[in-house]
């Protein structure tokens, strides 16, 4: 499978906003499949068509220092609800999460992928791509 995800950048940098606000998860906690936070989802990454493709999660620190992120692709989501984002993805598992630094990332669109894998869902960019029962297409950008 290409690895292409095209150009994504993050919403922040965008100077654009979620067309719905009640459709906007950033700030929400995020909740694993045991029931368990870990982390808050700080931004949103959007493709060149301005639709959501993965929220960007925080966690781990102590007042943003030593905070990581990563990525959840809106496919990997199972729920959304009014303060809460839930994935099917046990605190055991999340251990193993690929980690996102900007300044790390060589090959963005391999690292994409092995996110993709590591989440175990098609990329969007895949043949077959399946667009997730809780999140389908992630909100509208405006």
């Amino acid at each position: 499978m290409a690895q292409d995800p095209g150009r994504l950048e993050m919403l922040s940098d965008t100077g654009k906003t979620v067309a719905d606000p009640t459709e906007d998860v950033r700030g929400r906690k995020v909740f694993d499949a045991d029931g368990e936070e870990i982390g808050t989802v700080d931004d949103l990454f959007v493709d060149e068509t301005d639709q959501v493709r993965f929220l960007r999660v925080g966690a781990g620190g102590f007042l943003g220092i030593g905070e990581q992120h990563f990525l959840v692709p809106v496919e990997a989501i199972t729920a959304t609800e009014a303060e809460r984002v839930r994935v099917d993805r046990g605190r055991t598992a999340l251990r193993e999460v690929p980690t996102y630094d900007p300044d790390l990332t060589d090959d963005v669109g391999s690292y994409y992928g092995d996110v993709y894998g590591w989440w175990g869902v098609t990329p969007y960019w895949g043949m077959g791509a399946y667009p997730g029962p809780a999140y389908p297409r992630g909100p509208q950008v405006q």
